[in-house]
């Protein structure tokens, strides 16, 4: 049996990582058409659910954050789940210059007092799903701001400040 894929969503301020997300997503999108977002959203929670576990306080929450999604991978407009602070994402694959880029970015961003969710990114299809040809590469937001280097702290601290 092939491994599942993990995603990790954001949900109630928390990364949580989701068992077989994008298969899912893909299944689901090409159904969608004659389906109402509240439809979708429990048919995502529905399946998901299945091979992820959901508590039941939470699972209004869960939903609301695979609709997010199922419209990010539709590439339609969607809500923002309202999280307060940075989402960073190193990419790479666990080398000492990625490494050092993750140890360098959490540094800073204490050093900044920054509430921010630092993420490394190790799978290669992840990583070029952000159209990088190079690693490392650092990720504020959702917007690549540097492939290939390591960049000194104080310019790591302009990209942080202009999320702020």
């Amino acid at each position: 049996m092939p491994e599942e894929d993990v995603t990790k969503i954001r949900i109630n301020h928390q990364l949580v990582g989701i068992m077989g997300l994008k298969r899912i997503l893909d299944e689901i999108a090409r159904a969608h058409a004659e389906m109402s977002e509240e439809e979708i959203q429990s048919a995502l929670t529905r399946r998901l659910s299945e091979k992820n576990y959901i508590p039941d306080q939470a699972r209004e929450a869960y939903g609301k954050a695979f609709l997010r999604e199922f419209n990010k991978f539709l590439g339609r407009a969607y809500e923002d789940d309202g999280s307060e602070g940075l989402e960073i994402k190193i990419l790479g694959p666990g080398c000492a210059r990625c490494d050092q880029l993750e140890k360098e970015v959490m540094e800073v961003t204490a050093e900044m007092n920054l509430l921010a969710a630092v993420e490394h990114v190790r799978d290669m299809k992840d990583i070029g799903s952000y159209g990088v040809m190079g690693t490392p590469a650092l990720v504020i937001n959702g917007k690549v701001v540097c492939v290939g280097t390591v960049p000194d702290r104080a310019k790591i601290k302009e990209w942080l400040g202009e999320f702020v």
